[in-house]
């Protein structure tokens, strides 16, 4: 059922990200080096800027994870209730 509040009561799949960007970490690290040791700079230097994207989403993901059900309900936590017309108020 969708209630128009999606937007606002979405919620991310972090272990999903999580293991995403563990994955995206590895590959670029492992592309940056590799391209760095055949001696293609250009492709060394945008797999480490992709490199420094993934750690920094991957630094988000851990945080967001940490803070708790809020940001990242289990099975135990229900979902949101969803709007049934009102103010909110």
């Amino acid at each position: 059922m969708r209630t128009g509040s999606e937007p606002v009561t979405a919620r991310s799949a972090l272990r999903m990200r999580f293991w995403l960007s563990i994955w995206g970490l590895l590959w670029s690290a492992g592309g940056t080096v590799a391209f760095a040791l055949v001696g293609r700079p250009g492709w060394a230097l945008a797999c480490g800027i992709l490199w420094l994207i993934v750690t920094v989403d991957l630094i988000l993901v851990v945080r967001h994870i940490r803070q708790g059900p809020h940001y990242q309900p289990g099975r135990d936590v229900p979902p949101y209730e969803p709007d049934h017309g009102g103010t909110g108020r």
